[in-house]
């Protein structure tokens, strides 16, 4: 990672915003920045200097952590309250109390806000902090190549657990042993951990867009939907297949073939400078064309990052625009509630003049 100059693309979007400083807490946007993978922590930005505090848990470990990314940003241990702590120095930085500060009015509640703003000196109490949109998290959406290396690899493992699973799935499993076995081999191969809680859902359970696996056994026949992700380096994949135990009915088949246009024809439109609705579009008009835009209940997919879901949405009506470097996922379904259900997702890295698949297991419908 390049933290040096994330640290300095944050800081031009400070100097935008007229902002003297930011305070992050959102653990995700702190790894991003300095590498710090702890549990507790909050990092203090301005224009000349940052600072990283947590507590005496992980005084090796971020020493270490943030050295190795390379970060140019010192290291405090505080007893306790981090945020507090980074907010008081950032207070206390050269001009910063004749200015604002910002902080990220996505991840922090109204309670915390108030608690923040108390502890400071009360003559700059009312003005120093300043509720803001996260300037972070625009800075995640665009990968670099370092970070596409490592989702690919978290892409193929899945592709591997899948081909893995292929040969366990029976009949008579409960869904539940199902997401044991991926989650054991997901650690065996060298997972840091699931991106979700795995979906296995068979039969009419399959119609649940987020059927957790349940303890319902595997049915001799049916469709069986497996949607899942692992963590590699602090990245998520995501994947999902739909496979059928025995033979697919004739309505089964024709569902699967149309989620399966619908996908393509998403995967299709993926380009940089495309807008988010019009990827949706592609793939909700392929359903819509056959009867099944009712059975399409969600969005088409979503950005994937050190977070499992990350903007931009790929929705209907959604104006953002694609650019090189995002990671989308493409996952249409179709949904019949007491029957059965399709999805069937990939992950896709946005480049110049298309879209570049990140996973490759086959889709065509397997039967097992």
């Amino acid at each position: 990672m390049n933290a040096t100059k994330r640290i300095g693309q944050l800081r031009r979007r400070l100097a935008s915003q007229s902002l003297a400083g930011l305070l992050v807490t959102h653990l995700p946007d702190v790894r991003y920045l300095c590498g710090f993978t702890g549990s507790n922590a909050a990092l203090a930005v301005t224009r000349r200097a940052a600072r990283l505090f947590t507590d005496g848990r992980y005084t090796a470990q971020a020493a270490e952590e943030v050295s190795r990314s390379g970060a140019p940003v010192k290291v405090e241990i505080v007893p306790s309250g981090a945020s507090t702590a980074a907010m008081q120095w950032l207070a206390a930085q050269p001009g910063v109390s004749e200015s604002q500060c910002g902080i990220d009015s996505s991840h922090t509640s109204v309670s915390e806000f108030e608690r923040l703003k108390a502890a400071l000196p009360g003559k700059i109490r009312r003005k120093l902090l300043r509720a803001e949109a996260s300037l972070v998290e625009p800075l995640r959406w665009i990968k670099d190549e370092d970070e596409i290396a490592i989702m690919a690899k978290a892409a193929a493992l899945g592709d591997a657990l899948f081909h893995h699973l292929l040969g366990f799935i029976q009949p008579g499993l409960t869904e539940t042993a199902v997401a044991a076995e991926l989650e054991y081999q997901a650690r065996l191969r060298g997972a840091e951990g699931m991106s979700f809680d795995s979906i296995v859902a068979a039969g009419p359970r399959s119609a649940l867009p987020h059927g957790r696996a349940s303890h319902a056994k595997l049915p001799k026949r049916g469709l069986l939907t497996l949607d899942f992700g692992v963590i590699l380096r602090g990245y998520c994949s995501d994947m999902t297949r739909t496979v059928c135990l025995g033979k697919p009915t004739p309505r089964e088949r024709e569902v699967y073939e149309a989620v399966l246009a619908a996908e393509q024809a998403g995967i299709a439109a993926v380009q940089a400078g495309v807008t988010c609705g019009a990827v949706d579009e592609a793939s909700r008009s392929i359903l819509r064309s056959v009867g099944m835009a009712e059975a399409f209940t969600h969005s088409t997919g979503h950005g994937v990052g050190l977070e499992i879901h990350e903007s931009p949405r790929v929705g209907s009506g959604q104006h953002d625009k694609l650019a090189a470097g995002m990671v989308v996922t493409i996952e249409p379904g179709a949904y019949f509630a007491g029957e059965f259900g399709v999805r069937i997702e990939d992950m896709v890295a946005v480049t110049r003049t298309g879209g570049q698949l990140l996973t490759h297991s086959p889709k065509a419908l397997i039967e097992l």
